[in-house]
């Protein structure tokens, strides 16, 4: 899994921004149509009725429904045709969409180039530059990093195992270069700023599914395109202690199956965490995200933004084994 597609939430040319505000429609139409040829059937187009005997009433009745019959069924089915999909079958659960985001294609090896705009409450920046890879190890996922500049940060490497398994917490490592130590982040540290930005060491890797109880709160379009908003609430406080979250809710692209969207309840000091795709585009047929926006609110002040960016990516690269190890980090690029 890539890095910037775990950013995206749970656990993966077209600009998906749409921070204002959007209204939920939901309409089915049902057009009734009678064609020349279903009232010419009603009606008995042809030999002229006046001029032909009087037909029993049995005989009569049998004829007016066989004419019926082809028209009622064609109309029926022209009903059933128009009628939103919600009435002919029962909407995905929040559970199942959040498992098709979970079950995204998302690429293996990989390589990116990255960018980082940290933006304070003043509007001051500083910007950093990163070279990250990532591949699937069955079903987990791993991934390693690089600071390329400034050089208060260069060297600075982040390795991360993104375990499938619910039992087994995710594996961390920082390497600090001036200390030339690597420090494993701990659980209890997880909820902590990653390197500076409103992403958390816990953004990093994708959400334990059954560590949730999720609620499809409505669907809904933004910027026209189709999404559900669907509410994931952790359901044990082990998970809250750790990602320092109380409750998200992502919104969901239907064609893709991508959170663009999502909005997250910080625990510590009552403020909220807006994250926002703003550029995803399509690569070797995999969707990626290479533009986020994460900006840290109270109420509707804002207290810092971190933007960012992928740039050359490339998938199915010829990555060597040993390259997501702790004896990497120390080696560095």
């Amino acid at each position: 899994m890539q890095t910037n597609q775990r950013l995206q939430g749970a656990g993966r040319g077209v600009n998906a921004s749409g921070t204002r505000g959007f209204d939920l429609e939901n309409s089915g139409r049902v057009r009734w149509i009678l064609g020349h040829g279903a009232e010419s059937s009603i009606l008995g187009a042809g030999p002229n009725l006046h001029s032909m005997p009087e037909p029993e009433e049995d005989t009569m009745r049998s004829r007016v429904l066989s004419m019926l019959t082809p028209f009622a069924a064609g109309l029926t089915l022209m009903v059933l045709v128009q009628l939103p999909r919600s009435s002919q079958a029962e909407p995905l659960t929040g559970l199942e969409i959040m498992t098709l985001v979970d079950g995204r294609d998302d690429g293996d090896y990989s390589i990116q180039d990255m960018r980082m705009l940290l933006i304070d409450k003043n509007g001051g920046q500083r910007v950093r530059q990163m070279r990250s890879w990532g591949r699937d190890q069955g079903e987990d996922t791993q991934s390693i990093m690089f600071f390329l500049s400034p050089a208060d940060v260069k060297e600075t490497g982040f390795l991360t195992y993104d375990y499938d398994d619910s039992e087994r917490d995710d594996d961390q490592w920082l390497y600090l270069p001036a200390l030339k130590k690597v420090k494993r982040i701990a659980s209890s540290d997880k909820s902590g700023s990653f390197m500076g930005s409103d992403f958390s060491y816990a953004d990093m890797t994708k959400r334990k599914l059954d560590q949730y109880d999720y609620r499809l709160m409505k669907e809904l379009e933004i910027d026209g395109v189709p999404v559900w908003q669907v509410e994931a609430v952790p359901n044990n406080p082990k998970e809250i202690k750790e990602t320092g979250y109380t409750k998200t809710v992502y919104f969901v692209r239907k064609d893709n199956y991508v959170s663009i969207r999502s909005v997250s309840w910080v625990k510590k000091g009552k403020r909220l965490k807006y994250f926002e795709v703003e550029k995803l585009e399509q690569i070797d047929g995999i969707w990626v995200a290479t533009e986020m926006h994460m900006t840290l609110k109270k109420g509707k002040k804002t207290l810092h933004k971190t933007i960012l960016t992928a740039s050359n990516v490339r998938f199915n690269q010829d990555i060597d084994e040993n390259q997501f190890t702790t004896r990497q980090l120390e080696k560095g690029l």
